[in-house]
Parts: C-alpha cells; structure tokens; sequence
C-alpha cells in the first residue's frame, strides 16, 4: 500500500464532497456544513466539560449540572445519540 501525497489526499476528499453535494451549488453548501459543524462543536464542548466534572466527581448529576452551565443540550439532541439513532427518531416533527 502507498502513502497518498497531500495533493492527492486533497483531491480525494475534493471529490468525494462533490459527489457528496450533488446538485447542491457549491456556494449553496455552507448552509448545510456550517450547521453541522457548529453542532458537532457544541456536542463536542458539552462533552468535554460533562466528562471532566465526572472525572473530578464522580458524580452524574453534577456533571450534566457542569456541562449545562454553558449551554443546555438535551440528551436525545447530543451528537452521540443522533449518530446511533434511526433516521426517523431525532425528535418531534416540525410539520
């Protein structure tokens, strides 16, 4: 097996975005991107403060206590729980 070069590392992902996007018009994607990784980050963040309060602690309920202090994430909003849920199971329907 050989090591891919950057250049070629990039173009590899370059088009696997591209066949990712579609039709999407390329300026037109950032409004599905950016959410996402804003959301990841947030789960991410959350995360991080939660694991820590409950290393120090040992205690669950100061740790989502910790984690909230930020922000609130409910636990079936978690980037965690959308991944292993169904497509159909993320959460009330808006329509």
């Amino acid at each position: 097996m050989s090591e891919l070069t950057q250049r070629e590392l990039e173009s590899y992902l370059w088009g696997a975005a591209t066949l990712l996007r579609g039709l999407i018009d390329a300026s037109d994607y950032k409004q599905y991107i950016f959410p996402l990784l804003f959301f990841k980050r947030l789960s991410g963040v959350w995360d991080g403060d939660y694991q820590q309060a409950l290393h120090e602690t040992g205690d669950e309920g100061y740790a989502t206590a910790t984690a909230n202090d930020r922000f609130v994430i409910p636990e079936t909003a978690a980037s965690g729980h959308v991944r292993r849920s169904p497509l159909g199971d993320l959460g009330p329907r808006c329509d």
